[in-house]
């Protein structure tokens, strides 16, 4: 699939991942129950019900790639991707954010096509913020109710780095080893995909990544920071790909330069 090509399904993408924020955002505004996976994780009904919009309408656009989404692998659900072309789409990333309610969680959804992220939306409901991207220069900031904002990486500040983190996991001894070969200015935390993005529109320079994740956490994100000229790699350099046998990642570092 060309580049024109895969940009053309953006827009139809955006909608999809708007349309699940909405129906999240009732379950976050009204309540919701939380059950246990089996891998021990949390699930809510928002992660189900925002599933449920997001399948069939990516079927429907585009019938014959395949889907990978984080409800339906745990269901045991795993579609033949060896074609190399496939959606990865996790419909609640941060549900402990959700359910702690601090507003940064968000839908992605993300294409792959030879292991790489070609095209990747990140929506936040709780904000109104979403972040598209499908190839190089095409990166974009959307705020409910607003225009598109162009955005691309910075380059990297000489009063030293803005280093993102997460909120909720991570190995604070790799991390710190990691980034002692830097000259840190600053750290910023934030929830889920967010962190991709914040390097991606130049809040941020750097997002080390030394826990636990999986390929559907990691794609959309990874897809919007590409667009935006940054890049995403394992500890040894080695890019971090997709279509694994294994779903969980590798631990990986997302640079804006």
């Amino acid at each position: 699939m060309t580049n024109a090509a895969v940009a053309t399904l953006l827009p139809t993408v955006r909608t999809i991942a708007h349309e699940a924020g909405q129906v999240i955002l009732r379950f976050y505004n009204d309540g919701t129950t939380v059950s246990t996976k089996a891998d021990g994780s949390p699930v809510t009904q928002a992660d189900k019900a925002a599933e449920s919009v997001i399948l069939p309408a990516l079927h429907h656009m585009a019938p014959g790639i395949p889907i990978v989404s984080e409800e339906a692998f745990s269901e045991g659900r795993r579609p033949d991707i060896s074609g190399g072309r496939f959606w990865l789409v996790d419909p609640l990333d941060g549900t402990k954010e959700f359910i702690s309610r601090n507003g940064e969680f968000t839908v992605n959804i993300a294409l792959i096509e030879g292991g790489r992220p070609v095209l990747g939306v990140v929506y936040a409901p709780a904000t109104g913020d979403l972040y598209a991207g499908a190839g190089p220069g095409t990166a974009v900031h959307w705020v409910e109710g607003r225009h598109d904002y162009p955005i691309k990486v910075r380059p990297s500040p000489a009063v030293g780095l803005t280093v993102v983190a997460s909120r909720s996991h991570g190995d604070p001894g790799e991390t710190e080893t990691f980034l002692a070969g830097f000259n840190v200015k600053e750290r910023i935390s934030c929830g889920s995909s967010l962190k991709f993005c914040a390097v991606a529109e130049g809040k941020a320079d750097l997002y080390p990544r030394f826990g636990p994740t999986s390929e559907w956490d990691t794609a959309a994100g990874h897809a919007v920071l590409l667009a935006a000229g940054g890049r995403v790699e394992q500890p040894d350099g080695s890019p971090l790909v997709y279509g694994k046998d294994d779903i969980l990642n590798p631990h990986f570092i997302a640079y804006g330069w």
